[in-house]
């Protein structure tokens, strides 16, 4: 009876372990491969799955998901024979479980090894400068390049980065003296353009200054002809005027203008700047009188008077440094004094 209820429990015990082999729980973001005596057959998607026990067993198991390469250093040369040093990143995800697990060995390796190989030919087929200012179009080539070569393992490739590209101490001495020479010489262009900008705006400011103040000189040039052209105008039309009175007979406009030029000449005279002694009549009243001489002349030729006839005031004959009126033109003395 023992001895049968052991043969139960080791029955049971193997069927739990065929069951158990024969249930197979995938993770998320994993495929696994399922072998027949050593064959291919089908691959696991993530779940619960299914298989022979004893005939099936799992082969490969694989990550789906996107992975990151990292890509040793190395040292290239150039096209130009410039020594570079350089390292890189690839990123790169399994599409086919199968292909990926019996097409190729060490997946990563030979990623790896196949990135170094074309980041060689890359960098060899271009020139120092083109290496260190073009490291997009770098990455371009490399990723379609290798994408290509890797298409029947059956991965894609997403990314390549070259993470840094070193060349030779003398080299990058060079290019900074190089650099700091360009950027000086970029200086000196700006200041010089900065110049030119600034003598063309002075010399247009100066130009628009001088076209202002010829201008403003014509017109009041212009102004000052006018002026002159209205003086002699009134003056022509005074003389006139005076040279018909005389032909008229009328010697009063012939006194009106001596007067005139009297009293001119003594305020000229009084309000000179430089006059340190200034000459007066020795009576004020002669100025008066000739100014009252004046204002009769006026009344006269106003009023119609006896036609220009009419005897001059009793100052202008009495006092001297008065204008005499009785011959038609201007005489007597003036007595000057020290002021």
């Amino acid at each position: 009876m023992f001895e049968e209820n052991i043969f139960v429990f080791i029955l049971l015990g193997l069927l739990l372990l065929i069951v158990f082999s024969a249930v197979k729980a995938v993770p998320q973001g994993q495929e696994w491969t399922v072998e027949r005596f050593g064959r291919y057959t089908r691959t696991l998607s993530p779940g619960l799955n299914l298989i022979v026990p004893i005939y099936d067993r799992i082969g490969r198991k694989l990550t789906m998901m996107e992975q990151v390469l990292e890509i040793p250093r190395q040292d290239v040369i150039t096209k130009d024979n410039a020594m570079v040093t350089t390292d890189g990143i690839a990123f790169f995800q399994v599409i086919d479980a199968a292909r990926a697990a019996y097409e190729v060995k060490d997946l990563e390796r030979a990623v790896a090894n196949l990135t170094l190989t074309n980041i060689r030919t890359v960098i060899g087929s271009m020139d120092l400068d083109e290496v260190l200012s073009k490291r997009d179009e770098i990455n371009e080539r490399l990723l379609r390049v290798v994408d290509a070569a890797t298409g029947p393992w059956g991965i894609k490739i997403m990314r390549i980065e070259i993470k840094d590209l070193t060349p030779p101490s003398d080299i990058t001495d060079s290019m900074a003296r190089q650099m700091k020479a360009e950027r000086e010489r970029r200086a000196e262009v700006i200041t010089a353009e900065g110049e030119k900008q600034a003598a063309i705006l002075r010399a247009e400011g100066q130009k628009q200054s001088q076209i202002l103040e010829a201008e403003g000189r014509r017109e009041a040039a212009f102004r000052d002809a006018e002026a002159r052209e209205r003086a002699a105008e009134a003056e022509g039309k005074a003389t006139e005027v005076v040279s018909a009175a005389i032909a008229a007979g009328d010697v009063q406009a012939i006194n009106y203008f001596v007067a005139q030029k009297y009293v001119e000449a003594f305020r000229a005279l009084a309000t000179a700047p430089n006059q340190k002694f200034v000459i007066v009549p020795s009576e004020m009243s002669g100025l008066l009188s000739s100014i009252a001489g004046v204002g009769e002349l006026a009344k006269a030729a106003l009023g119609g008077g006896d036609g220009g006839r009419t005897p001059p005031p009793p100052a202008a004959r009495q006092r001297p440094g008065a204008v005499s009126w009785q011959s038609g033109d201007a005489s007597g003395s003036v007595p000057r004094s020290e002021a």
